[in-house]
């Protein structure tokens, strides 16, 4: 086979957490991602001298890491860390207990014996009261420790005496562990710098406050890949804050990496020709985008995937760019599967699959890339120790192999020019190759109706501010442009802190208001998010008995079922390509009700597996015959009756209680979905916790 060339790309980015009105950040995240993922991503490389990669940092991130690491950033979950724990007052100690558990269950807080214990104590009493004063210290360092990456544990002592101390903190040891937190936000520009210069990674860039590109050029770009999509009340067009957005990244990239970039990553892979024209101007020679724009805009070529694993060059309206496109199926399987596998299968699965596109694409090009490209730190908590031991695995092996070698981008372009040509680009993100996430439901476009007032009301007071005051208000305005707001909007993805990033969103046109001193609208004094999304009522509204025969012909009768609809995590993360589209589940006295919708017509070599976790620990399977026939069976072998396991137009199942073999007494039945291909495990939802049944009464 010939060889394989593999490019990483990992994504570095979280919102911008600061409140500009009151220059407090409202969510630590970039600090505590900073101790577990943005240091190490980077120094795991200094122990695989062959593997060469690229990390893409955004301004916005390097801004707040760098106001941590001055000592001028400051939010409340560091100042209740750092609080002694004997004069928490109980307003204090109520939100820790709220916000200190705001971790991953299985991999962040039952691995630790100590925080594990303090988060059992805390469900048996929510209010806190069998708290005492070591309990709240305690939790005030597990909380921040358990952020802390396995790197971390290993190279410095503190961290590793921490560790193993276990419990019984101090205050001191409190103040010392924030103290290690700022010194590491400190080092992760200069890391990444370090292993640049030594040819190990490529640092690209996004633009400043990670905008979709191409909507400020025009929301009308919308409609290229969505052409019936619902959009704000006002067109908004100003290409020249996109412009803004790029040349201000540029700039600041340089300050701190002496040199000018190469590559850019448009915020959410979202391109445009207008962005494509825009950024080949700045002088930035490569971008790249997902599959899904590729093969939107070279029709002729969307039925063969061997020309996904090549470079093109952009060439729009005179305008040269080169430009990568993304294998989602292969970044989704580290964003979202081999978090449940064991890391040595999961790294022998992708090396595999590397090695079959070499195969397959190396009939097309004599140097197939392979562009894997996904967020670098969102997805780690999902896995065991943080993802060290896949990452690990994974280094090891591909340094090893003589069929694939890890390249840098530019170092790839640059050995092997792009040959074929794109002369139309369709507008699309890496996201469904659309920009559904951000514009079209009441919510975005509300948002982008705020956006539009707040623009037009600047730039009509612009003589009423002096120059700082006006550079504070665009600059106010500017971070309101950024993508992270609208992917909280709408009924796409969904977390614990939605109300936090609307307050955000609002805050900062306000901001822009309040620089030119005049009074902010009373809209947007007011909520857009209304906080009703429908996927994420996880648990039943009333009792149901619906028919089961996989054909969904009375829609009432599953009306007042819970729904899920996958695809997303819940959170900061977005699986593109599912098998399972959505499901639907209730219960009555005696059954366990399931309908599930498929993205996929054959679901041959699939099957479902139902995982009951509490109150006993079983599966049940359902297998899909050749003709899609359903053939119901748990681990003991038994079936039950076909008439109650049905697929039609969508597969519909009525599993009796009796079935799970369930003790007498318990309170609440817990399980989750996975999709199951040739015995592994490619999907499990929800993606972040697992639904809950109470005991069904009997009549």
């Amino acid at each position: 086979m010939k060889k394989v060339y593999l490019a990483f790309l990992w994504h570095q980015h979280q919102p911008m957490y600061k409140n500009p009105v009151t220059d407090v950040y409202e969510l630590p995240w970039v600090r505590l991602h900073a101790t577990k993922d943005y240091y190490d991503m980077v120094a795991i490389l200094d122990g695989f001298p062959k593997i060469k990669s690229n990390i893409n940092l955004v301004p916005s991130l390097l801004m707040q890491l760098e106001e941590y690491a001055s000592g001028k950033a400051k939010d409340r979950f560091m100042d209740l860390t750092l609080k002694d724990a004997k004069l928490l007052t109980q307003d204090e100690k109520a939100f820790i207990l709220a916000n200190f558990f705001l971790a991953n269950l299985e991999n962040m807080i039952l691995p630790f014996p100590r925080y594990s214990q303090l988060y059992n104590k805390k469900t048996q009493k929510l209010d806190g009261s069998m708290f005492e004063e070591q309990d709240f210290r305690d939790l005030q360092v597990w909380f921040n420790l358990s952020w802390f990456d396995p790197y971390c544990r290993k190279s410095d002592e503190f961290i590793k005496f921490l560790h193993d101390k276990g419990k019984d903190f101090s205050e001191d040891e409190k103040r010392k562990l924030v103290d290690k937190q700022i010194e590491i936000c400190g080092k992760i520009v200069s890391k990444h710098k370090e292993a640049q210069e030594r040819g190990q990674i490529e640092v690209t860039v996004t633009p400043f406050y990670h905008p979709i590109l191409p909507l400020l050029c025009d929301t009308d770009a919308a409609k290229e890949a969505t052409p019936n999509i619902n959009l704000p009340q006002k067109r908004f067009v100003h290409p020249e804050d996109a412009l803004w957005h790029v040349e201000n990244a540029i700039s600041y990239y340089e300050e701190r990496f002496g040199v000018k970039p190469s590559g850019m990553w448009p915020s959410e892979g979202s391109v445009s020709n207008a962005v494509a024209e825009l950024i080949s101007e700045s002088g930035i020679k490569w971008t790249a985008t997902d599959e899904a724009v590729l093969f939107n805009s070279v029709k002729d070529i969307s039925s063969d995937r061997r020309h996904l694993f090549k470079p093109f060059q952009l060439n729009i309206n005179g305008k040269n760019l080169n430009i990568i496109f993304r294998d989602h199926g292969l970044s989704d399987s580290i964003g979202f599967v081999y978090s449940k596998w064991n890391a040595e299968d999961a790294a022998n699965d992708f090396i595999a699959k590397i090695k079959s596109i070499g195969e397959y694409a190396g009939s097309l090009t004599d140097s197939p890339l392979v562009s894997v490209i996904l967020d670098g730190d969102n997805c780690w908590e999902y896995y065991k120790n943080d993802g060290w031991d896949f990452l690990t695995k994974l280094y090891e092996k591909l340094s090893a192999d003589n069929d694939i070698e890890t390249v840098r981008v530019s170092d790839y372009l640059a050995k092997f020019p792009p040959k074929d040509i794109i002369t139309n680009l369709t507008a699309g993100s890496w996201i469904n190759g659309n920009f559904g996430v951000w514009i079209g439901s009441d919510e975005d476009n509300k948002s982008w109706d705020c956006l539009s007032l707040t623009r037009d009301a600047l730039i009509d007071k612009l003589n009423l501010g002096d120059s700082e005051n006006i550079k504070t208000a665009w600059n106010a305005f500017h971070a309101a442009e950024g993508s992270d707001w609208n992917w909280w909007y709408g009924d796409d993805h969904s977390s614990s802190n939605d109300t936090d990033f609307d307050f955000l969103y609002r805050q900062h046109l306000i901001k822009v208001y309040k620089s030119l001193g005049v009074a902010a609208p009373e809209t947007l004094f007011e909520v857009i998010g209304n906080n009703s999304n429908q996927k994420y009522a996880l648990n039943p509204t009333a009792s149901i008995s619906p028919k089961i025969d996989g054909k969904s012909s009375d829609f009432d009768e599953w009306k007042k079922s819970s729904f899920y609809k996958t695809g997303t995590s819940g959170g900061a993360m977005h699986q593109v390509s599912t098998v399972l589209k959505s499901f639907n589940y209730g219960f009555d006295s005696d059954k366990l009700y399931l309908k599930f919708d498929f993205n996929e017509e054959s679901l041959e070599q699939l099957s479902l597996k139902i995982a009951f976790l509490k109150p006993i620990e079983t599966n049940v399977i359902l297998s899909f015959k050749s003709d899609n026939k359903m053939l119901l069976v748990d681990g003991t072998g038994k079936n039950i009756d076909a008439a109650n396991a049905i697929f039609d137009k969508s597969a519909e199942l009525a599993l009796p209680f009796s079935f799970l073999s369930l003790p007498e007494e318990y309170d609440k039945i817990k399980f989750a979905i996975a999709v199951n291909k040739n015995n592994s495990e490619i999907e499990r939802w929800p993606y972040q916790t697992v639904i809950e049944i109470p005991k069904p009464i009997k009549n």
